[in-house]
């Protein structure tokens, strides 16, 4: 039998995750649980997934949404050695279906009863564990897999191993700023997803800092999730969440509200002036993807839209594309063979890096250049013509047949004049051919508007035309 490799050993959550003072309350989910009894409450767990199977160098996928439960499976996982995936617990069972067909893990955790509340922070649920017949144990030697948001396609599967995840925490680690012992992170990421992972609940562990996870994502959920207690609070999220916070008419005072940091896609300028002059606080940015984790950072906004590449990170710009250097492909199974090539992955990111000052400056999807009867067109620009109209809240624009738009607005009496206000606004050749008016955009689970012309045609297919 080949030896198993040996980031498999689960050593790393005792020394880093769960190490330290067990008095400590490390996470507030609905309650406060000490080091100590989420040590025991791994522990059982790990004996669960014993009992069931699982060995060193197996593999278990991890369905469930925010929760206690959730925390505790994927700890207890990696503590038993074996490789965990995570499945966002929003996918539909179709998805889901398909998902397991792909990974075969050998378990699946997922709640025993359906769970629904789309602005749900956390849920108490109970969780069982399924046997899966067909399910393989690990081929590679990562301790994480988790699929790519699909904003722009169809997911691929990346994989993370622990020397991955420490680096990443080193990362946060060395950043000024971010969350300490003594502090607080109010976590709205996803925690199945790399921002509110490893920036929110493992950074958390590893610091000191407590996790917490609001009952409600809504305006008055988060506010008071800040509000209960007194220690430096950070707000973790994505630039929605910030958009939702800044939409406060009369925000309360809370001194002890440091920042709110975002990742996942650009901060609109209005979006950062309405919430720092709402609430005292900085709004900082930071910029990463699921193949790596945190790339580059400003965390008080200070430097916008400029960001501080991460420590210990590599970044080049070449042609306009961003770059990263990583000793390995981050993708298992099958990928497009030029996005890692020589060492360095192409993230299809445009940027600019300024040499004098080392920012890196991300101006979004590479593939938003585009090209209309020989003339070159930024669809970005198209995006935010649209979303400085009055009465207009958001905005995404494809190439499809054409420059396509779909966008949302505060009243239905906007859909009038809203080609042309566009017509004043942009050249001919810039000028979406359809503009839809959608109820909400479509959003992946992490948050980020969905730029798959085909799935935002079929949202749009039940709007009236503007």
């Amino acid at each position: 039998m080949p030896q198993r490799p040996v980031c498999f050993e689960g050593a790393w959550v005792d020394d880093i995750l769960l190490a330290g003072d067990g008095r400590e309350n490390v996470l507030h989910i609905g309650r406060a649980i000490s080091r100590a009894e989420l040590r025991r409450l791994v522990q059982a767990e790990q004996e669960r997934f014993r009992a069931a199977g699982l060995t060193t160098g197996g593999t278990l996928a991890v369905r469930m949404p925010p929760s206690e439960g959730c925390v505790v499976a994927m700890l207890a996982g990696w503590r038993q050695g074996a490789q965990v995936a995570l499945i966002d617990h929003r996918l539909t069972t179709f998805e889901v279906g398909r998902t397991v067909a792909r990974l075969a893990p050998q378990l699946v955790v997922e709640p025993v009863e359906n769970v629904s509340g789309r602005l749900r922070g956390y849920f108490d649920v109970r969780s069982r564990v399924v046997p899966v017949p067909s399910g393989r144990p690990a081929a590679t030697p990562h301790a994480l897999l988790q699929l790519s948001s699909g904003s722009t396609g169809p997911s691929k599967v990346i994989g993370r191993t622990v020397g991955s995840l420490l680096a990443e925490l080193d990362r946060y680690a060395r950043l000024d700023g971010f969350p300490r012992r003594g502090e607080r992170c109010v976590v709205l990421a996803s925690v199945v997803h790399v921002l509110g992972l490893v920036g929110g609940l493992l950074h958390g562990l590893a610091s000191g800092a407590r996790v917490v996870l609001p009952g409600m994502q809504t305006v008055d959920g988060i506010l008071k999730a800040v509000a209960a207690q007194d220690e430096p609070t950070t707000v973790l999220g994505v630039p929605s969440q910030a958009a939702l916070l800044a939409t406060a008419q009369s925000p309360p005072r809370l001194p002890h509200l440091r920042r709110m940091i975002v990742g996942g896609e650009l901060v609109r300028a209005e979006t950062r002036e309405r919430f720092t002059r709402g609430y005292g606080a900085a709004l900082g940015a930071m910029y990463g993807m699921t193949e790596v984790g945190v790339i580059a950072t400003d965390l008080d906004g200070s430097t916008s839209p400029g960001l501080t590449p991460a420590p210990g990170t590599k970044v080049r710009v070449e042609d306009g594309q961003i770059l990263l250097g990583l000793d390995r492909t981050p993708y298992v199974g099958p990928a497009d063979p030029d996005r890692y090539v020589d060492g360095w992955l192409r993230t299809k990111d445009a940027g600019r890096l300024d040499e004098a000052t080392g920012l890196l400056t991300v101006h979004g999807r590479l593939d938003a250049q585009v090209s209309v009867g020989g003339l070159k067109v930024d669809l970005r620009e198209v995006e935010a013509t649209l979303c400085a109209l009055p009465g207009v809240t958001d905005a995404v624009v494809v190439q499809g047949a054409g420059i396509e738009a779909f966008v949302t607005v505060t009243h239905q009496g906007v859909r009038e004049g809203l080609a042309e206000s566009v017509a004043t606004r942009l050249a001919p050749y810039k000028r979406p051919r359809r503009l839809h008016v959608l109820d909400e955009l479509p959003r992946t689970v992490t948050g980020k508007p969905v730029r798959d012309a085909e799935a935002l045609r079929t949202a749009a297919r039940s709007a009236a035309p503007a």
